[in-house]
């Protein structure tokens, strides 16, 4: 707790004002104080004597809080979209658009892509869909961990690129949502489903269970040829 004028026990205190540092009553330091229209605000009180400086306390108050918010980084964390290969033009535009919007946060993006009944046997699309993905995003993010099959479900993760670098192609998806509407869905994981292709669909994500392989190349030609590894040996490359 910050002690000001009168609160300030010592009988004595280390006044620091302007050039000025000097050992006082502390009686006197609140009466300096006053008659500048300011504070006796103390800063270091385990010091002996405790060390104040002369200042307007809603303005020590603002100092600290702007000392704390530029000392505090972005903590990144890892926001989803997820996709079906069935999915229409104006609900993928919606998706890519949080996806922007999460990248351009700082966040990391996990994209996951699952299959339905027969579905399962085109993954061939699904891998389609997460070379266009890479494409569409590639002013925004870049690929850490290559598509990769598990099960009935593709996965990528991306990480944004500078800010400076990222440029949005998707926002106009946005427009007609609003701003409560998109902070309300700014959890760690982006759960949205279309209600009418997945709604009974389980969104939980098995990330312990998943194998990230990380990327070699941000080239979505080069991505794309994951679909024939996962092919030929699923179950070896899932060991």
């Amino acid at each position: 707790m910050t002690r000001v004028n009168h609160r300030i026990r010592a009988r004595e205190v280390r006044v620091v004002h302007g050039e000025k540092n000097v050992v006082m009553d502390t009686r006197e330091a609140i009466k300096l104080a006053k008659n500048a229209g300011m504070d006796l605000v103390e800063i270091a009180g385990n010091a002996t004597p405790p060390v104040c400086r002369i200042i307007e306390y809603g303005k020590y108050k603002y100092e600290l809080s702007k000392k704390k918010k530029a000392s505090e980084t972005h903590k990144q964390k890892t926001k989803e979209i997820q996709l079906r290969i069935a999915i229409d033009e104006h609900d993928y535009g919606i998706k890519l658009a949080r996806a922007e919007r999460f990248l351009g946060q700082g966040d990391k993006l996990h994209v996951q892509l699952r299959f339905r009944g027969r579905e399962n046997a085109h993954r061939n699309l699904g891998f389609d869909m997460m070379k266009k993905v890479c494409e569409d995003l590639a002013t925004m993010g870049k690929v850490d961990v290559r598509p990769n099959l598990k099960g009935r479900r593709i996965s990528m993760t991306l990480s944004p690129l500078p800010k400076p670098q990222q440029e949005r192609k998707f926002g106009r998806h946005l427009e007609h949502i609003s701003e409560e509407a998109l902070e309300a869905d700014e959890g760690d994981v982006d759960e949205h489903v279309d209600e009418h292709v997945d709604e009974h669909v389980d969104e939980h994500v098995d990330e312990t269970g998943e194998k990230q392989v990380e990327a070699t190349s941000n080239n979505p030609e080069e991505i794309v040829s994951a679909e024939a590894t996962e092919k030929k040996d699923p179950v070896a490359d899932s060991e």
